[in-house]
Parts: C-alpha cells; structure tokens; sequence
C-alpha cells in the first residue's frame, strides 16, 4: 500500500492539500481560495469558518483525486500564514471575532505608543521582534477590549487564541487539542525566544490573560490525531511550522548562514543562523525556525508586505494585465524601466524600514511612461526590496551570501529572478520542486514518525532547476539603486498625521 504524506497549507488568500511521496515529490494537489475581507482603509480579515471548511473541502478533495484513504496517509504536516489572529469560544468552537490577517494596520497607533513608552528594547530583547501592527499581540489586545463581553470571557478561560496552525489543530482533533509550535509562538510577540515560554511581563503589558494561549511544542512532534469522522481513520498530525520557517526547512537550509526568499503575496527573506539568536542592529527581525529533537534553530528575517500582491494590483485595479502571468512578457516589451520606480508600500514598509506610515509611491512618471514601464517597475521593486533585506542581513550576521534559494508563486518569472540576481549580484537558484513550504511542513511531519530516517535523507533530495548569474555588474546597477532610494524617502511618514 502506497504511503504519503499530506501537507496542508493555510495561506493568506487560500487554502491547499498537497501530497508528497517519499521522494518529495508532488503526487497532487487541491486548492481553494478564500474570501478577503476588508472592512475599513488598513483593515484585512478573513472569516475563520471559511478558513477551516476552505481546508477541509481541499483535503477530502485530493485523497478522492488520488483514490486513498487514510490508511494511506502516514502523517500530515501543516504550515500556515503566520500572526494572523483568532480568537473563539472553548465550549462551542465559534470564533467571537473574525481572524485579524498580518497584513492588518489597526494598531499601528497602539504600537507607535508602545514605542514612545520606551517598551521596544524589551520586547525585542525578548521576543526578536519590533513593536508592529504586523505581530498578533496587538491584535489579540484589539479583540478583547472592542468584542462585547470578550475580555469577561477570556478572565473567566471561556476564550482560545491561536494562530491558524492552532485552529486548524483544534478543528481537525474535534477541539481536543489547543496547540501551537515554537516557530509560530515566535511571531505573537508574547513569546520569549530565549527561554521559550510565553513571557508574562508581555502578557502584562498587552493585558492578555494566559488563559487564552496554547500550549506550545516542538515543531517535529505528535501533535494528536485527526479525528475519524473527518477522514474515516486516524492519522498523526506530526509537524507544524510558520510558512516561512517550512520554506526555509523545505530549502534544506538547515546550515548556518544559508538562506531563502519566497516571492509570495508578501516576499520573506530569511538565514539560518543556527543556534544563535542573533540580534539584529538594523530592524530585522530575529525568529525561531523551528526546533526539532529538543534542538533551536534560529533565524534572521526581513518581512516584505507587499511582492506578488503588486502584481495582482496591476491586475485587479488597474487592469494593465488580465493575468499574472502577463507581466514577464509586458514587463520584457521594454528595455529598462524608463526611470519609473514603484514603492508598493500599500499598508507601510517592512523590513529594514518598518515605516507603518509609508504608502505606495510611483515617481518618475512622464507623457512616454506606458503600462510596460509600470509592470517593469513593479518586478523591479519586488527585487529591491529584497536586495535591502540581503545587504542589511550581511550587516547583522557579518555572513555574505554566496547564493539565494528562492520558491513562491513569483519564481516562474524567470525576468524577475534575472532582475534579482543582477541586483544582489549573488546566484538566485530556483529549485526543482518548488512547493517548498507545503515540502517543509511535510519533511517535519515525516521526521516525526520515522518516514525519513535524519536530515541527510532530506538533504540529498533537494536539487536546482536553473541558476540566474548576474549578466551585469554592479556598476551598471548603480543607478538604479540610487533612484530606488530616492523613491523610498519619498514614500516614508506619508500618512502621519
């Protein structure tokens, strides 16, 4: 009887089952998308019901495509978007709130407080994180002091938080088990990396009952069992990881000073640094990847908001493409940019900026700018950014890249991993298999129940599909990178009142 691995993957705009052999390869795949849901200017949602029956209608759909049942299934793995945040009722399940997405600005003004309140040091001496709209605390605070009777419940441990892994976790066990894992604790804000535990002077500040939280493990573990009436036997859920620490785990860079980017809705650069938390002197952020056999790994990470969805405002609003995949060829039509340059700070800046005041800016624009010129300009500021993350990176860790993996939807472009090799001047490696976070959250549920043996089972599966060199050097690029920055101050504090 074949056996596989199911990986769920709980994204932000939908929600996928993907399984895998033992060769990781990519048997089949099922995917949904999900509603975005967008209440005020700065506000992102998603309705947590639709994110669990999203889930489960892609998870019965592949085993039927494939023709398996659960005996076929050795464990599943999950990875999800990360500090989106949930919050329901332990007796009924039904969530008070709808789920809070990272993308969301609402607190931006509370944490800009926080900052003057002198708490900064001490939130990212604790938890490797910056005071941001971004992390769930906040988010967590906002829902208990603006859902009627919220804050009376969570006192009286009527309340779960979680973030989706644990959501999911709960639905799939019946509501036996409220767990998260230490990548995705990493993220809330209110966990210490140092001592992973959640830290209780940060529950202090952000006036969260504990209560409330859930348990966390290792992140290569049983972390119960789907329940029969879902899958008609019982199948261990035995990895969970952050999208992003899966990607880096997925890469196989589990040495020090490896890294990867995913080009998705948002672009994550991230480095292994092994077991040292590095702490990061020019707004990086340090994170846990994952811990496996008792065993941290630590990570640095440059968050970009906005990458692929760009793309997708050039689709969806201003109609210059009818799909994704349109802009490499527009993009190709013209020769360099025409000296556009496009800021996508559509809900602030990340990574090395965090600017939650910045807003999206398109300079240089003449009467001979035409929609090639902005879909140029808009791959090129997906690569720029991370160009940034990198170099502020090599700053921190004192490590200098000799190559960039690179996954998510955005790495087909092959113009795009061109334009991001020419401007960090470092090898962009686009790998065979490139469902490497679903991969990721596979290999670690694999770990867990002997599918693969040890890491080096995994390390010799990982293998390129093209390597982009730069085509030019970094003189040519220059001027392109002065004018970048340029754009980049114009677009920052634009909101502040």
């Amino acid at each position: 009887m074949e056996k596989i691995i199911l990986a769920l993957d709980s994204g932000t705009t939908s929600n996928r089952a993907i399984l895998f052999d033992h060769s990781g390869k990519v048997l089949r795949t099922s995917q949904l998308e999900f509603k975005q849901i967008f209440p005020r200017p700065g506000w992102v949602e998603h309705d947590p019901e639709e994110i669990w029956s999203t889930q489960q209608s892609v998870v019965l759909d592949v085993l039927k495509k494939q023709g398996i049942t659960a005996k076929n299934i050795v464990a599943i793995g999950i990875t999800n978007q990360r500090e989106t945040t949930l919050v329901w009722d332990k007796k009924t399940g039904v969530p008070i709130y709808n789920a809070i997405v990272w993308q969301d600005r609402r607190t931006a003004g509370f944490c800009e407080q926080l900052k003057r309140d002198g708490v900064d040091g001490m939130i990212k001496e604790k938890t490797g994180l910056l005071p941001d709209a971004y992390f769930s605390a906040s988010k967590i605070k906002w829902i208990l002091d603006n859902v009627s009777g919220a804050r009376e419940k969570a006192l009286k441990g009527r309340l779960a938080f979680g973030t989706v892994d644990t959501w999911l976790v709960w639905h799939l066990t019946n509501g036996q088990y409220h767990k998260t894992e230490v990548s995705n604790a990493s993220r809330t804000m209110l966990f210490n990396i140092h001592t992973l535990r959640w830290d209780e002077e940060l529950l202090k500040l952000f006036d969260i009952p504990a209560s409330i939280l859930p348990e966390v493990g290792s992140s290569s573990e049983l972390f119960g069992h789907v329940s029969n009436e879902m899958l008609g036997g019982e199948v261990p859920i035995a990895g969970i990881a952050g999208d992003q620490q899966a990607a880096l785990f997925g890469q196989m860079c589990i040495e020090k000073g490896m890294a990867k980017n995913t080009y998705g809705t948002g672009c994550f650069v991230v480095m292994n640094t092994g077991g040292e938390a590095i702490a990061s002197r020019h707004n990086l952020l340090t994170t846990i990847a994952w811990k496996i056999n008792n065993k941290v790994c630590y990570a640095l990470e440059g968050s970009i908001f906005i990458a692929g969805a760009v793309v997708q405002w050039l689709r969806d609003q201003l109609h210059i493409i009818q799909s994704s995949s349109e802009i490499e060829s527009l993009a190709r039509s013209v020769p360099n940019n025409g000296g556009v340059y496009f800021v996508p700070a559509f809900v602030g800046l990340g990574a090395p900026h965090w600017d939650q005041y910045a807003t999206g800016t398109i300079i240089g624009i003449t009467r001979g700018t035409s929609d090639a010129h902005l879909a140029r300009a808009a791959l090129e500021s997906i690569a720029l950014q991370t160009m940034d993350v990198i170099n502020t990176m090599a700053k921190d860790s004192g490590i200098t890249l000799t190559e960039l993996r690179v996954d998510g939807g955005a790495v087909s472009n092959n113009l795009l991993m061109q334009i991001q090799a020419n401007a960090i001047q470092k090898k962009v490696i686009r790998p065979r298999i490139t469902e490497t976070t679903a991969l990721g959250a596979a290999y670690l549920a694999g770990l867990a129940t002997g599918y693969w043996k040890n890491m080096d089972d995994l390390k010799h599966q990982w293998q390129a599909e093209r390597i982009f060199e730069p085509e030019i050097g970094p003189d040519d690029f220059n001027e392109v990178i002065i004018n970048w920055n340029k754009a980049l101050d114009r677009s920052k504090q634009w909101n502040i009142s």
